[in-house]
């Protein structure tokens, strides 16, 4: 198997991070690494596998060599440097929004839509945080009894909105708590002990960008007709890190909570946790630092003909970002596409 010469992108912000973590935890083979970001962080000091990297300026040559680049620096900067990175040779699997929904770039979930890889012409799209965990659930159920028809509403952590949101979270709920007035600048309302229906702005059909991003990369992904009908509410919840999902499916087979419960116990990348009589259920404390996204609530739907509702729960950081990344970067190196 080739060894790829390797660049992170985005290196010293929160998902650069983690991807950073995760290529060490999958001991991603490589023959060179290196460690990229803007101007203004540049010269920062990162340890990686006992060796002390200094952060690089990225700028066109910067990719000189680089077989595989891992991005996660915002979609501009994607979009700034995708030509410079296919030009000298290199595949970037991008994190941004940049291309997801263009043609001739495959969208993917690692063990869900892996031959997509196959046609990339350079440029790979990592989903949006909430619709990667929901593919590796909805993926098997699919193959199952066929999707006819979908509603899912998520409840999403700060994270998901960077840094400045962590610390928005924290500084609101300190202000809030000591009775302080606080300006929130990250959110158009207050984050502490609030719930925001509104993640990214609002589209012409009312929907947010976000609601909108579940309802076009499902059908990306999982090949869905056009047609199908897939709905999304996104709200925004007062959790650090985790996105949580309830998810409404009406199937064209007939399917049972139990067939369902086997059929995610023995699917890649997720764990059940589904006994109500007990309290067992998966909440976003379960997730966080973890891979698996944990599904529970399993039960058949009233208002659906062949519907089944549940709840998953994932670390919107792990499989929402970096982790789909590194796994999509190892599908890359194993299938010999770079």
């Amino acid at each position: 198997m080739r060894k790829p010469n390797i660049a992170i992108l985005g290196a010293t912000g929160v998902v650069g991070r983690e991807i950073t973590q995760i290529v060490d935890e999958m001991k991603i083979p490589y023959n060179e690494i290196k460690f990229l970001s803007s101007a203004k962080s540049a010269g920062t000091e990162i340890k990686f596998q006992g060796k002390k990297y200094i952060v690089e300026e990225a700028k066109p040559e910067s990719f000189d060599g680089v077989n595989i680049v891992l991005a996660s620096a915002g979609g501009s900067t994607s979009q700034k440097f995708a030509p410079e990175i296919v030009k000298r040779g290199g595949v970037l699997i991008d994190n941004s929004s940049a291309f997801r929904m263009e043609e001739d770039v495959p969208l993917v979930i690692a063990n869900v839509n892996d031959e997509d890889l196959k046609k990339h012409k350079g440029i790979i799209s990592n989903p949006n945080c909430s619709t990667s965990q929901l593919m590796l659930v909805l993926k098997p159920l699919h193959e199952k009894a066929v999707i006819k028809r979908l509603l899912v509403s998520t409840y999403q952590a700060v994270s998901g909105a960077g840094l400045a949101a962590m610390k928005e979270l924290t500084a609101d709920t300190k202000a809030n708590l000591a009775g302080e007035p606080f300006e929130n600048k990250c959110f158009k309302k207050p984050i502490s002990f609030n719930v925001i229906p509104q993640i990214d702005v609002f589209c012409e059909n009312g929907y947010t960008k976000e609601e909108m991003k579940v309802v076009n990369e499902t059908k990306k992904i999982l090949h869905l007709p056009s047609d199908l009908p897939i709905s999304c509410t996104a709200v925004r919840v007062p959790v650090y890190k985790g996105h949580s999902e309830a998810v409404d499916i009406e199937f064209e087979k007939e399917i049972t909570p139990d067939e369902v419960r086997e059929i995610l116990k023995n699917s890649f990348g997720v764990k059940v946790i589904d006994n109500p009589d007990n309290y067992e259920y998966p909440t976003t404390r379960d997730a966080a630092g973890v891979d698996p996204v944990f599904v529970g609530r399993i039960r058949k739907n009233l208002a659906f003909k062949n519907g089944i509702s549940l709840w998953c729960v994932a670390d919107n950081l792990r499989i929402g970002a970096a982790l789909n990344t590194v796994r999509i970067c190892r599908k890359v190196i194993e299938m010999d596409l770079f």
